[in-house]
């Protein structure tokens, strides 16, 4: 898994480019390749949680201008490696 982290500052292209971002993850969610995905709770950015390799990722975020949008800073992708939730080893009883 991958945990990419955005970084927000106030811009109204932003919130402009975001219902047609939440849709896209909508898409995604459905598909299986976004686990989870939500602001902070003060609006200084967002953690999303993709079930994908690095270059399904990359695609992804070519295919959604939101990555690229003024007020967007990706901060950080990082590799995740579960061990309780989705993704993460079966219970063992």
């Amino acid at each position: 898994m991958l945990i990419l982290e955005l970084t927000f500052i106030d811009a109204p292209e932003r919130l402009a480019a975001r219902p047609a971002h939440r849709r896209h993850l909508a898409r995604l969610h459905a598909d299986g390749r976004l686990v989870a995905a939500g602001p902070w709770a003060d609006d200084s950015g967002a953690v999303l949680v993709f079930d994908v390799d690095r270059p399904a990722l990359d695609a992804i975020m070519s295919g959604d201008p939101y990555y690229g949008t003024e007020g967007v800073r990706v901060h950080s992708i990082r590799e995740w490696t579960p061990v309780v939730g989705p993704g993460g080893p079966a219970p063992s009883r």
